[in-house]
């Protein structure tokens, strides 16, 4: 999957600006001109953003194009578009700095498989006659690159996902002091909260992606970096999964079935294996010893309901990577864990049982960190 999250920084060209690599917007002498757009096309979700200048003077906005001012009054003034097209405005950035001008970011996201409809509505609203380039990142820009070219004769410059992952989350955490947070008490799920952490001396760090698949890198300094590990089981299996048992259609559908689920009527506990702790190795009765277990008996599959079975899948997906993020802050001897992607958006339960992982199962020596931006993509050069 893909929330809204610290997924992406794009480094930015837009337009007629074409400025040499390393040089900054603000440096450039060939200033790129409006709108500016960074896309993250994702296996599941598209993630845009866009740049809304706050600083016009009363020259530009007397030789600002029609086209422009139509695309700024609709992306800005909607929170919709159409039924599956979404503004996220509670992650939206004030005042902010990029190029040398002051804006606003506004978050967009819509499923990737309404990418036609998507290069419809730019075709329509003449995103085509203003933007020859637009920057992006993600398997997407790969696969959509001639869908673009043909249909609104745009290019496509791409750039790395994971360079932008890092770029994007360092910018974020640089624009907004409080982006980074854990949750305190987690063993204590019903009084766990939010605690903000302060992240300004951050190396090294994990940073575990989830997105349709999951990536995990270990973070040494701005440009240095390795992906150490991952695994296919990620948002898009938790979606596919609760799709396929609970008929549910959307992420948020899926979340909501799991909010009101019981996950112990599908998954076998400790517990039910020894009728309560195993002490010899620590392990707690209430834990997960089987997930799914107990739908090998037919009497309890007639017990379950859908949003047991999706808490049961959320719950799978989760432990499966708190147990890999877990292995690899080991391995690499880091005891910062920064988790990001799009499954995490409007996902607590999923956020609480990472931070109950790293705190059990370290004994307090490793943390759970997240950002209020879940997904984040972001414009800034290239």
């Amino acid at each position: 999957m893909a929330p809204q999250s610290c997924r992406v920084c794009i480094k930015l060209r837009m337009a007629s600006g074409s400025i040499p690599n390393g040089q900054s917007l603000s440096e450039s002498s060939d200033y790129p001109c409006m709108p500016w757009f960074g896309m993250d096309i994702g296996g599941t979700l598209t993630k845009l953003v866009y740049f809304e200048p706050k600083d016009i003077t009363p020259d530009e906005a007397n030789e600002e194009v029609e086209v422009l001012r139509n695309i700024r009054r609709y992306l800005t003034k909607n929170s919709a578009y159409g039924s599956t097209g979404h503004r996220d405005t509670h992650l939206q950035m004030d005042d902010v700095e990029i190029g040398g001008r002051r804006g606003i970011i506004h978050f967009i996201r819509f499923p990737t498989s309404e990418m036609p409809n998507f290069l419809a509505l730019a075709k329509s609203k003449g995103m085509a006659t203003l933007i020859t380039t637009v920057c992006a990142t993600g398997g997407g820009a790969y696969k959509f690159e001639e869908n673009f070219a043909n249909e609104v004769n745009m290019k496509l410059a791409k750039y790395d996902e994971l360079d932008s992952l890092i770029r994007g989350m360092l910018y974020v955490e640089m624009n907004n002091p409080m982006e980074c947070y854990y949750w305190s008490n987690p063993i204590e799920y019903e009084s766990c909260q939010k605690e903000r952490y302060d992240f300004s001396d951050p190396y090294p760090f994990l940073i575990v992606n989830i997105g349709s698949g999951v990536s995990v890198l270990a973070v040494y300094g701005e440009s240095s970096y390795k992906r150490i590990s991952g695994t296919s089981l990620g948002g898009g299996t938790f979606l596919g999964l609760c799709c396929l048992l609970t008929g549910c259609n959307t992420f948020e559908e899926a979340i909501e079935l799991a909010t009101k689920g019981d996950n112990t009527k599908v998954d076998k506990l400790v517990k039910d294996i020894y009728g309560g702790d195993y002490d010899r190795f620590g392990l707690p009765g209430d834990l997960v010893a089987s997930s799914f277990g107990h739908m090998n008996s037919s009497s309890k599959r007639n017990e379950v309901s859908k949003e047991d079975l999706a808490r049961a899948t959320l719950v799978t997906i989760t432990n499966n990577i708190g147990s890999i993020a877990r292995m690899c802050a080991l391995n690499e001897k880091i005891n910062k864990v920064v988790f990001v992607g799009n499954f995490l958006r409007v996902n607590p339960i999923s956020m609480k049982l990472l931070a109950y992982a790293m705190e059990y199962w370290s004994k307090g020596t490793l943390k759970a960190l997240f950002l209020e931006h879940e997904v984040i993509i972001i414009i800034i050069r290239v």
